[in-house]
């Protein structure tokens, strides 16, 4: 199963970047013995509309258009917070369901859309504070990292 990170918004060169490539490399390597074949991360331009809703709406259209036929999982503060086991469970489940890929979709400055959010499988959340772009990023990219070292029983995850 092929898992995409979906963003609206552009992550800078700089040491966030740079922290989240390094994990999502790092899931890459350890998912392709356990039946994740890869991982991509995939920017999407912020909208320019003048009104909130509108922007949201058209990020929307554009994860959708981004999604595919794959399973859709959102990050929002409104989400749910599982744990880490949880988490990689869920990623194990839908890759043993027989699904070709997963998207966790990341919006922008304003959020989700809620048509999007009414069609996500799941809606996560990495704690109930509103975080910024660029952390949710690098958590999203451990978060996977972490997930993978779980299920193929590796000892960076010690909880």
């Amino acid at each position: 199963m092929r898992i995409f990170v979906i963003a609206v918004g552009r992550l800078k060169d700089g040491p966030e970047r740079e922290l989240a490539a390094r994990y999502e490399e790092r899931a890459r390597a350890s998912g392709r013995a356990l039946g994740f074949t890869g991982f991509e991360t995939v920017e999407l331009p912020e909208s320019r509309s003048p009104r909130a809703a509108d922007r949201k709406a058209e990020e929307a259209a554009a994860i959708v258009g981004k999604l595919g036929d794959g399973v859709l999982f959102v990050l929002d503060e409104r989400g749910g917070s599982p744990t880490s086991e949880a988490f990689a469970q869920a990623l194990a489940t839908q890759r043993d369901a027989g699904r070709r890929s997963l998207a966790l979709a990341i919006g922008g400055a304003d959020g989700l859309d809620p048509a999007l959010l009414a069609r996500a499988e799941t809606c996560l959340a990495f704690g109930r504070m509103t975080l910024p772009h660029q952390i949710i990023r690098v958590l999203t990219a451990e978060q996977l990292y972490r997930a993978m070292t779980i299920l193929a029983g590796h000892p960076y995850h010690r909880a």
